[in-house]
């Protein structure tokens, strides 16, 4: 497994023991965890984009409202979004994509995969923050 610098993981789940698992995961793996227990939780936390992404259970969001949806997605163009989902169907594929998540993951997850994605998407950030400030 590669080492990673201390990004933040932002982890918005309603299941504590799903957030707490993931948490542990991305502190063995060198990264800071955030864990959020709701979409309105992590909006409100989140003071700056910088070297972090977010794992984000895209489940709960079919019945979300409009508003924390577009903020959302609003977001996901700030910072990598990461999907999961015990759902693995079209709509919540189609849902994730309308989203602009970075990748999409089924629960349970493969920690070696779920790890590469959040390596791969904060190597591209990282890239695209250093060709803004060239």
């Amino acid at each position: 497994m590669p080492m990673r610098s201390r990004g933040v993981v932002y982890i918005v789940d309603a299941d504590a023991s799903v957030r707490q698992g993931l948490a542990r995961l991305m502190d063995a793996a060198g990264l800071v965890a955030r864990p959020c227990e709701s979409t309105a939780a992590f909006l409100g936390q989140v003071p700056a984009w910088r070297c972090a992404c977010a794992l984000i259970d895209v489940s709960d969001l079919m019945q979300c409202e409009p508003d924390p949806w577009a903020q959302l997605c609003a977001a996901s163009r700030a910072i990598p979004i990461i999907a999961l989902s015990p759902d693995d169907d079209s709509a919540t594929r189609q849902m994730a994509r309308a989203m602009g998540v970075q990748a999409f993951f089924r629960k349970p997850v493969d920690a070696a995969a779920l790890l590469d994605s959040i390596d791969w998407v904060m190597r591209a950030e990282a890239r695209d923050a250093s060709a803004e400030g060239s």
